[in-house]
C-alpha cells in the first residue's frame, strides 16, 4: 500500500509524518513485536504505578473511623497482596490456554457463551477508559502535590497528557516502549530505594516522619456493622492495585516469540515488583505517620485554604529524603511520568481487545484496522476522546474518579475464571474420554497434572475475587459505582446489536443459487451543470467505456442557463447527445431519478452509468466549497435500482499538495479543454495520463427521447 502511493505521487501529509513518522508496510509488523524489557513499562505500567495511588485510598478510607483503624491497614494490605498473587497465578494459566489476545473476553465466551463473553468486553472497555482518566488524574495531582500553584489548570493538564498520550502510541508500539521504558524504570528503581531508605533508618532508630504524622483527625462516630464495612471499604480501595494486570493476557500478540512464555515472565515480573513495592510503601507510611484524609479540612491542624493536600507519595518522599531535596523531586517526577503512562497499558489493551470484537463482529470493522504504524488507531483514538469526557465530567478529581474504578476488572475477573473453571473441567473429562493407553502415556499425565493444577488454581481464583467483586459493589455503590453498573450493560446490549446488524448484513448478501442480475441493455449518463474540462473528461470517459447508448443530461432550473449550454454544446460540436429535462421544483436528483425510471419502464431494465465529475483539491477548507451538489445527487441516484456511479476526478491545482503535481491543461486543448483535431484525445487521471488515438468525433448514439423530457 505505501510503495503504491509513493510510485504515484501520493504522498503521506507532511504534518502526519512529523507527528507519527513514516508510514509502515504489513511486512514490518515483526519489528513492532515487543521483547520481555520492553513490553513491561507498555503493559505493566497500569498495575506498577498503582501502588502510588491504592495504599493512599487505603489509608484514606481507614481514617475516616479515625486514628486507631490505621491499625487495620497491614492486615487489609495483606489481603491485597494475596488477592494479587492468586489474580498473577490464574492469568498465567490464561495466557497458556487462550495466547490468541482475547482475554477474559475469549474465554467467556468460549466457555460460558455469547452473553457473557460480551458483558465481560464491556466490563473491560469501560474499565480501560477509567484507567486512563484514574491514571491521568493521579498523575496531575501528584504534579500539584510538588506544585500547588498549578491546581487551577487541573482540568487543561489532564486533557494535554491524554492527548500527548495518544500521539505517542499513534507512533507505533515499538516507539511508545522507548518513550515510556525510562520513566517506568526510574520510578521502580527510585520508590524501591526509598523504601529501602526508609526501612533502613526506622531500624536504626530514626524513622521518618511525615508532615501529617502531628494532624488528628476529626473521626466519625461508626457502629459495629459500619466498622466492617469501612475495613471492607478500604479493602476494594486497595484492591486498585490489581488493576492492568488482565492487560498482559489481552497482549499476548504483541510480545516477540516465544510469546507465550515472554508473556507469563512479564506478568510474573510485574506482579512480584508491584507486591513489593505496595507492601513496601505502605510499610513506610505506617512508619511515618502520613495521615491522608478524604476532606483534608477534617485534618485537624491543617490549613484546607492553604491548598491541597500533598499525596501520600509526597509526604512520604519529604519524610525520607527530605522537603525539597533533588531525590524528592525525583520521586515526584517518577510518580507523575509513571501514572501519567499507565495510561498506556489502556491503549495497548483497549485497541487489541476491539480488534478482536471487530473479529467477531461485536464492534463496528473500522476496530479492526491497522493505521499507518500499524497500530489500531481507530481503538486508541476512541479511548482517548472517551477517557476525556470523562475527566472533563469529573474535573479529573481522582477520589471521585477512584469510586467508579475496578468494578469492571473485577467483573472480567470473575466471569473470566469462571471460565477457566469450565475450561480445564472439558479438558480433564475429554482426557477421560481417550483410549487407554494414550491416557497412559508421559505426555498425557503431565496434561493431566497440568488440568488439575490449573483448576485448582483458577478456582482458587473465581472464589477470591467473586468475593472480592461482592465486597467492592457493596461499598461502592452509593459512592458513584452505579454508573459502571449501568454503562456495562448499554454497552453490552449495543455491541450484541452490532452483532446482530452484521448477521443479517452477511445474510442478504450471501451468494446462492437463486442470485442473477438480469439486464437488456446497458446506458451511460453523464450529468452537465455548464460546458466545462470536467464535464468534457466525463464524456471522454463515457465514450471510452463503450456502452451501448450514452448521453449528456442537463436538469434545467433555468432556462436562460439551459439555452447557452445548448449553444455551447452545439458550437463545440460535443460528440454526445445532450438531452435537457425540465426541474419546477429546482431539485436535481430527483429529475434525474424519474428519467432514468422512465427509461427503464420503456425500454427493459438497462444497467445505467451515471457519470459525475468531482473536483480533487487540497485544502480542507476547499472540499466545503465543491462538490456538494454532486455527494447529493450520488447518495440520491444509489436509491434508484439499476444504477451505479462512477465519479470522474478533475484535479485542480491545489492538489498538488496531495498528489505532488499539478491539473495543467493538456497540449492542444483550447479554452473549453475541448481536445484540438490535430492531436490525440488524453484523459488526465492520478498522475498519469492515458491516451487513445486520435480521430473524428465519435457519432452519438440514436437515442429515443423519453417522455419526460425534451431536446
Amino acid at each position: 500500500m505505501t510503495s503504491d502511493i509513493r510510485e504515484h505521487g501520493e504522498e503521506t501529509p507532511r504534518a502526519k509524518r512529523l507527528i507519527l513518522g513514516e508510514p509502515l508496510t504489513s511486512e514490518e509488523i515483526d519489528g513492532q513485536l515487543l521483547p520481555k524489557k520492553r513490553a513491561l513499562p507498555i503493559f505493566a505500567s497500569d498495575a506498577l504505578s498503582s501502588v502510588a495511588y491504592a495504599p493512599q485510598e487505603l489509608l484514606m478510607i481507614l481514617l475516616i473511623g479515625g486514628l486507631a483503624f490505621l491499625s487495620f491497614a497491614p492486615w487489609v494490605a495483606a489481603g491485597v497482596v494475596l488477592l494479587l498473587i492468586v489474580v498473577v497465578a490464574s492469568y498465567r494459566q490464561l495466557i497458556k490456554a487462550y495466547p490468541s489476545g482475547g482475554g477474559d473476553y475469549e474465554v467467556a465466551r468460549k466457555n460460558l457463551g455469547e452473553v457473557p463473553g460480551v458483558v465481560v468486553a464491556a466490563a473491560l472497555l469501560v474499565d480501560y477508559v477509567l484507567t486512563v482518566a484514574v491514571s491521568v488524574a493521579s498523575g496531575v495531582d501528584n504534579i500539584i502535590s510538588a506544585l500547588p500553584e498549578l491546581d487551577s489548570f487541573r482540568v487543561q493538564l489532564a486533557v494535554g497528557f491524554v492527548v500527548l498520550i495518544i500521539l505517542v502510541n499513534l507512533r507505533g508500539v515499538r516507539e511508545a516502549s522507548f518513550a515510556f521504558a525510562v520513566p517506568t524504570y526510574v520510578f521502580i528503581g527510585s520508590v524501591a530505594l526509598m523504601i529501602v531508605v526508609g526501612l533502613t533508618r526506622t531500624l536504626m532508630g530514626d524513622p521518618p516522619v511525615a508532615s501529617s504524622a502531628e494532624y488528628a483527625v476529626q473521626a466519625e462516630s461508626l457502629t459495629q456493622a459500619a466498622v466492617i464495612l469501612l475495613v471492607l471499604r478500604a479493602f476494594s480501595s486497595g484492591c486498585s492495585a490489581l488493576t492492568g494486570v488482565e492487560a498482559v493476557s489481552n497482549g499476548v500478540p504483541a510480545f516477540r516469540l516465544p510469546k507465550v512464555r515472554n508473556a507469563q515472565m512479564t506478568l510474573t515480573l510485574m506482579g512480584g515488583i508491584a507486591i513489593l513495592l505496595f507492601s513496601g510503601l505502605t510499610a513506610l507510611a505506617l512508619v511515618s505517620g502520613v495521615h491522608y484524609a478524604e476532606n483534608p479540612c477534617h485534618l485537624i491542624g491543617f490549613d484546607c485554604e492553604a491548598g491541597p493536600q500533598p499525596s501520600l507519595m509526597a509526604q512520604v518522599a519529604a519524610a525520607t529524603f527530605g522537603m525539597g531535596s533533588i531525590p524528592f523531586y525525583v520521586i515526584q517526577a517518577a510518580t507523575a511520568c509513571v501514572l501519567l503512562l499507565a495510561a498506556n497499558t489502556a491503549f495497548n489493551g483497549f485497541p487489541l481487545l476491539g480488534a478482536v470484537l471487530a473479529r467477531d463482529g461485536f464492534a463496528p470493522k473500522a476496530m479492526n484496522t491497522r493505521g499507518d504504524r500499524l497500530v489500531y488507531s481507530n481503538g486508541m483514538i476512541l479511548l482517548g476522546i472517551t477517557a476525556i469526557v470523562v475527566l472533563i465530567v469529573y474535573q479529573a478529581n481522582l477520589t471521585t474518579l477512584i469510586q467508579l474504578y475496578i468494578i469492571g476488572v473485577f467483573v472480567s475477573f470473575s466471569i473470566g475464571q469462571i471460565g477457566m473453571v469450565k475450561h480445564w473441567r472439558r479438558a480433564l473429562r475429554e482426557q477421560a474420554m481417550t483410549e487407554p493407553d494414550a491416557a497412559a502415556s508421559a505426555s498425557a499425565r503431565r496434561e493431566r497434572r497440568s488440568a488439575y493444577s490449573g483448576l485448582a488454581i483458577n478456582s482458587l481464583g473465581a472464589a477470591m475475587t467473586i468475593s472480592v467483586l461482592l465486597i467492592v459493589t457493596i461499598t461502592k455503590f452509593t459512592h458513584g459505582a452505579w454508573l459502571v453498573f449501568i454503562a456495562i450493560p448499554i454497552l453490552a446490549v449495543l455491541m450484541i446489536g452490532v452483532n446482530r446488524y452484521y448477521r443479517d448484513v452477511e445474510h442478504e448478501i450471501r451468494v446462492d443459487d437463486t442470485t442473477h442480475f438480469g439486464s437488456d441493455g446497458d446506458l451511460a449518463i453523464v450529468l452537465v451543470n455548464r460546458l466545462q474540462k470536467p464535464v468534457l473528461k466525463a464524456v471522454e470517459y463515457a465514450l471510452a467505456a463503450e456502452h451501448d447508448k450514452a448521453i449528456a443530461v442537463h436538469v434545467a432550473v433555468s432556462d436562460e442557463e439551459s439555452a447557452a449550454l445548448q449553444r455551447q454544446w452545439e458550437e463545440h460540436r460535443v460528440p454526445m447527445k445532450l438531452v435537457i429535462i425540465e426541474s419546477p421544483y429546482r431539485s436535481y436528483a430527483s429529475p434525474v431519478a424519474t428519467f432514468i425510471t422512465q427509461y427503464r419502464e420503456k425500454f427493459g431494465s438497462s444497467v445505467v452509468t451515471v457519470y459525475l465529475p468531482q473536483y480533487i483539491v487540497g485544502h480542507w477548507w476547499e472540499s466545503l466549497l465543491h462538490n456538494r451538489r454532486s455527494r447529493r445527487i450520488a447518495q440520491q441516484l444509489m436509491l434508484v435500482h439499476g444504477v451505479s456511479i462512477t465519479l470522474v476526478p478533475w484535479l485542480l491545482d491545489s492538489s498538488e499538495l496531495i498528489y505532488g503535481r499539478r491539473s495543467r491543461p493538456l497540449p492542444g486543448d483550447d479554452r473549453s479543454g475541448r481536445p484540438g483535431p490535430e492531436t490525440e484525445a488524453r484523459v488526465q487521471t492520478h498522475g498519469r495520463r492515458a491516451t487513445r488515438p486520435a480521430g473524428p468525433p465519435a457519432a452519438a448514439p440514436v437515442e429515443p427521447e423519453p417522455a419526460s423530457g425534451r431536446r
